[in-house]
């Protein structure tokens, strides 16, 4: 592990809202877990080395993608506060990711985040990871998610970071519809053409341009393999054209979403010692590497998809009423937030959106899990989890095509729960 200390902007670009960051030019070994972790801290934190008190490492494991540490320099004297205040996150970067995520754009949309209150101070970048503050609280489960309490406090965090996050922010330029160059992907341009042209009049990268590039990633080498592409860029195109409009909350129907707020994305804060009883709960949302402007129909459904967990356990999901009770109290907080106007039909509008969106959580998380079974070094079952992904995404198409009808199917379990009042 190198020792050099630089402070320029680990992009290179001057003007990138992270371009005054600390970059530190070191590599976390996952291998030489303690030492590769405190001599990050100790740059950070250099009175740690020889103050008294001892370091604790903590390892989080809710996640399937990256490493997540927590470093805490037990201060005699400190109350567990003061202890929480100083302690640090690291989070080291999964094997081969830069293939699925623009680790520079998450970099400037976490330091964009933190400059509205939406996010913890970063600290500094690695070469393979960053350093943040660690927000005190209590990581919420897929059954957190289903308390009142708590999805309404989402709801209501969602509509706030939804108004208060440009999406004029985000980078267009140099970048093709994919957030990079033809070239440097080395995608051909017939693959790009059905969404080039629409998706062009949209700020680059975004949801559709995102998933784009994932397709162009899946492996081809076997017939089955390229029929398996082949199969998706036709069903991405499709879905474009059919979902993709103007009329949502935000700029042109878009949104800077987060489009991962699964369960573990989700802290619970602390009440404040002298807050009363009836005072509302409060959450914040951590992890922003698949934050993009997409439509707010779709984060919103991509949540809801989190209520049922990696176990994709269906029967967690948000009927018709709770969905609609959701969407008014994000519109409320919107509102709240956002100095444009919001329609009076916005709630009518985003009920029926989030349910024509549906589909496209197990589209944009399967075609994911089938690059990260390629590629990743973690213990997980990518490859299944793509294939039930994707199994909701036509399950979607066959129920809104009537195709389950005309076979004389049995409705899929996702899908009764869907309609269910």
């Amino acid at each position: 592990m190198g020792e050099h200390l630089d402070a320029r902007p680990a992009n290179g670009h001057e003007h990138s809202a992270s371009s005054q960051l600390r970059y530190l030019d070191l590599t976390f070994d996952s291998k030489d877990l303690d030492q590769s972790a405190l001599s990050l801290a100790y740059r950070i934190q250099p009175k740690w080395r020889e103050g008294p008190g001892k370091i604790e490492i903590t390892k989080f494991t809710e996640g399937i993608t990256n490493t997540l540490l927590k470093l805490t320099k037990h201060v005699p004297g400190y109350s567990q506060s003061q202890l929480d205040q100083d302690s640090i996150l690291l989070r080291a970067y999964g094997n081969n990711t830069e293939i699925l995520i623009d680790r520079d754009r998450e970099a400037s949309t976490h330091a964009l985040c933190a400059d509205r209150g939406l996010a913890p101070p970063l600290l500094a970048r690695f070469r393979n990871g960053l350093l943040y503050r660690y927000i005190p609280g209590q990581v919420c489960t897929p059954q957190d998610l289903i308390r009142e309490p708590i999805w309404r406090a989402v709801a209501g965090r969602l509509g706030r970071w939804h108004a208060q996050l440009p999406v004029s922010k985000v980078k267009n330029a140099p970048h093709d519809i994919n957030g990079q160059s033809q070239k440097e992907n080395g995608i051909p341009t017939e693959h790009t053409q059905a969404l080039c042209n629409p998706a062009s009049q949209l700020p680059a990268p975004n949801i559709w341009s995102v998933m784009q590039k994932w397709i162009h990633a899946l492996p081809h080498d076997s017939p089955k393999h390229k029929a398996r592409k082949e199969l998706l860029q036709h069903e991405l195109d499709r879905s474009f054209n059919d979902l993709q409009n103007d009329q949502g909350p935000g700029s042109s129907g878009l949104v800077f979403g987060h489009c991962d707020l699964l369960s573990a994305n989700v802290i619970m804060l602390p009440k404040a010692p002298n807050s009363d009883a009836g005072d509302k709960l409060e959450v914040f949302f951590i992890d922003y590497e698949y934050a993009v402007p997409c439509p707010a129909a779709f984060d919103i459904a991509n949540h809801f998809a989190e209520w049922g967990g990696y176990d994709c356990d269906y029967n967690m999901l948000p009927t018709k009423s709770v969905r609609r009770q959701f969407l008014q109290d994000y519109l409320d907080s919107f509102k709240a937030h956002s100095d444009n106007p919001v329609s009076e039909n916005m709630l009518e509008f985003l009920c029926a959106e989030v349910d024509r969106y549906r589909g496209m959580p197990g589209f944009y998380w399967g075609v994911w899990a089938l690059i990260q079974a390629t590629i990743s070094q973690i213990d997980f079952d990518y490859a299944s989890y793509a294939e039930v992904r994707l199994g909701e995404y036509f399950a979607w198409r066959a129920e809104e095509s009537g195709g389950r009808t005309e076979k004389n199917g049995e409705m899929p379990l996702r899908e009764k729960r869907w309609q269910e009042p």
